[in-house]
C-alpha cells in the first residue's frame, strides 16, 4: 500500500495544548514511530463543542438517568448530550479514517476503565468516556485503541495490525464489490484468522460458502463484522503456534530433515514463550523465500504491517 493510512486521534497526543489544564499529553512513540505510516486526523471533543481552554475539570457521575459528563466544582455544567452529538457528527465525518487513539482516562475520550463517581464524589465504577462510546457505537468496525494501552506489546501489535487489515477492507470497498473479490480477500487472511480464533475461521469458510447465492453488499457486511470481532482479540502462542504449524506443511516435501528440526524447534520454542513470534516467522519467511508457494505469497499473517514497527519482536 502506498500513502499513509489515516487514523483519527486525541489532539492533545499529538502535542496540542488542548487540555483542561492548557498542556498535552505529546506521546512520542505516536508521532515518532506510528507518524512514519499513519496521517493523524486530530480532534478535542471538549474543544470542538465550545469548552475553552485552559477549562474547569470535569468527569463521570452516576445518577439516577445514567451516567453523565459534569463539572467537578461546577455540578450544574452537564456536557452530555454535546458530546454524544460531537461523536456522532464526528463519526460521519470520519466515515473514511482506518483507526482511532484515544486519550486514556479522560471522562470525554477515555476508551474504557474511567473513573465514575456518585454525587458525594466517590467512585462507583468504570465506564467509558461520552464521546468515545458514541463513536465506538457509530462506528463498531473501527478498530480503536487508548495510548495508554499501546504501551502493551501484545494490545499495541493487535490493534495496528486491526487497523491495516480494516484499511485493506476500505480499498476494496472502493472497488466494484464481487464474490470473487471478497473470497480473494478471505484468501489471504485466512491465517490470519485462524490465529486469533478458530471458531470464527470455520464461521467464516460457511459464510462464503454462500457468496455465490447471496448479494456481495449483504455479505461483505456480515463477513467484515465477523472479521473484525475476531481480530479484535489478540492471538494466542497457541494460536499463533498452530497457524505456523500449518504453514509449515507448505514445506513438508521442500526441506531436508535438519531445516524441518529445525522450524519445528522454533516453533515449540515460541509456544512456550521462550522466543518472540518473530524468530519462527523469519524462518519461514527465509525458507519460502528459497521455495516459493504461489498461495503463501499472498497470506498476510506473514507480513501483516511493516517490519520497521517491530512489533512482533516483543509478542
Amino acid at each position: 500500500m502506498s500513502g499513509k493510512i489515516a487514523i483519527g486521534i486525541s489532539s492533545c497526543l499529538l502535542g496540542e495544548a488542548v487540555r483542561y489544564d492548557g498542556g498535552h499529553k505529546l506521546d512520542n512513540y505516536i508521532t515518532g514511530t506510528l507518524g512514519r505510516f499513519f496521517e493523524f486526523v486530530p480532534f478535542c471533543p471538549e474543544v470542538a463543542i465550545g469548552l475553552p481552554v485552559p477549562r474547569p475539570p470535569i468527569r463521570l457521575v452516576q445518577r439516577a438517568e445514567g451516567i453523565h459528563v459534569v463539572g467537578v466544582k461546577e455540578p450544574s455544567l452537564d456536557i452530555t448530550d454535546r458530546l454524544h452529538a460531537c461523536a456522532r457528527k464526528t463519526a460521519r465525518r470520519l466515515a473514511g479514517i482506518s483507526g482511532y487513539i484515544l486519550k486514556r482516562a479522560s471522562p470525554s475520550c477515555g476508551m474504557e476503565r474511567v473513573k465514575v463517581y456518585d454525587a458525594a464524589g466517590c467512585v462507583t465504577g468504570k465506564a467509558a468516556g461520552a464521546f468515545a462510546e458514541e463513536l465506538m457505537r457509530a462506528l463498531p468496525l473501527l478498530p480503536v485503541e487508548e495510548e495508554g494501552r499501546l504501551g502493551d506489546p501484545g494490545l499495541r501489535e493487535n490493534f495496528i495490525m486491526r487497523v491495516f487489515v480494516y484499511h485493506r477492507w476500505q480499498q476494496l470497498q472502493k472497488s466494484r464489490l464481487s464474490a470473487k473479490k471478497l473470497i480473494d480477500f478471505h484468501a489471504a487472511h485466512k491465517y490470519l484468522v485462524m490465529a486469533h480464533s478458530q471458531a470464527a475461521y470455520r464461521r467464516l469458510g460457511k459464510l462464503l460458502a454462500d457468496a455465490g447465492r447471496r448479494e456481495p453488499k449483504e455479505l461483505a457486511q456480515c463477513y467484515i463484522g465477523e472479521l473484525m470481532a475476531a481480530l479484535r482479540r489478540p492471538a494466542t502462542r497457541k494460536g499463533n503456534a498452530n497457524v505456523l504449524q500449518h504453514l509449515l506443511g507448505y514445506l513438508k516435501n521442500r526441506l531436508d530433515a535438519a531445516d524441518k528440526a529445525e522450524m519445528l524447534e522454533a516453533i515449540d520454542q515460541y509456544r512456550e514463550g521462550s522466543v518472540p513470534l518473530i524468530v519462527p516467522i523469519t524462518l519461514l519467511r527465509h525458507h519460502f523465500r528459497r521455495h516459493p508457494h504461489h498461495y503463501i505469497e499472498r497470506q498476510v499473517y506473514l507480513t501483516p504491517h511493516p517490519h520497521e514497527l517491530m512489533l512482533r519482536n516483543l509478542v
